[in-house]
């Protein structure tokens, strides 16, 4: 697989910020809580695609050790220029398909919280969800996130003018169900839960739970980022209130699944 097109968009891109961003913050504290309430303190957490390190360096800081895998060089650079003398992560360039330099059984906690927004087959999906797997401890946890496809439909194909929609049905771009086809080009890659379910099956995991991450944030975007911190935090009350709630599941751009071997 070519990652030209991810380098491109990541060596552009603050992440650090859009997580720092309220709208960001709730797919941010939403992460953080299920992580605190399913990993224990002091645990080996692998993150698998960590990006510019936003949660790597707060599970590092918050006393568990922590191992970091990204495949983006700009990104691995933004990480380490914010670690500081006291932080003891380890981090190396890598391909979430290939973990070949851990050992079996070697992490309490993998984090997957980004490569499988960027495969396109299932096959590619499965290698992801079975090497974090085979690097789990027996009673360990899988984080893993996906973007979702309703989001999209509706932020995206009816966006504005409603044109991108007759665009993308122009360019055969989605099912004749409505599920988007992507491919390197379009970055992300959109599923419904039916697909992780297939994913989860296929490789072997069970589930604990599945959590909408951001649910309507990214929605109200324009509002939320104006909003005072006591309007942030009731809404983030709100939030919490139905992110576990299958009837809103997929609604939001992101979910993660909540994953143990069965």
């Amino acid at each position: 697989m070519e990652y030209g097109y991810l380098e491109q968009y990541y060596n552009t891109r603050d992440e650090n910020a859009r997580l720092l961003s309220n709208d960001g913050r709730v797919e941010y504290l939403t992460t953080m809580r299920y992580i605190d309430r399913y990993v224990k303190p002091g645990s080996r957490i692998l993150e698998v695609g960590a990006g510019t390190g936003r949660y790597s360096i707060a599970l590092s800081r918050a006393g568990h050790r922590v191992t970091a895998v990204e495949l983006i060089q700009h990104n691995i650079d933004v990480f380490k220029e914010q670690l500081n003398e006291n932080d003891q992560i380890e981090i190396f360039q890598g391909n979430a398909m290939d973990l070949s330099r851990f050992s079996d059984e070697s992490f309490d906690a993998v984090l997957v919280l980004g490569p499988l927004y960027h495969l396109y087959s299932e096959a590619d999906k499965c290698a992801v969800l079975n090497e974090a797997k085979r690097v789990l401890a027996p009673d360990g946890v899988i984080f893993a996130a996906y973007c979702m496809n309703e989001a999209t439909m509706i932020q995206f194909c009816f966006k504005g003018d409603g044109q991108n929609m007759l665009n993308c049905l122009e360019r055969h771009m989605l099912t004749e169900d409505y599920q988007c086809i992507s491919t390197p080009a379009d970055l992300f890659e959109m599923v419904r839960t039916e697909d992780i379910d297939r994913l989860n099956a296929l490789c072997g995991l069970r589930r604990e739970k599945l959590i909408g991450v951001d649910t309507f944030a990214n929605y109200i975007r324009d509002r939320i980022n104006t909003w005072s911190e006591p309007v942030f935090q009731a809404f983030m009350a709100y939030h919490f209130s139905i992110c576990e709630r299958a009837d809103l599941m997929g609604v939001g751009n992101h979910t993660l699944d909540i994953l143990r071997k069965c």
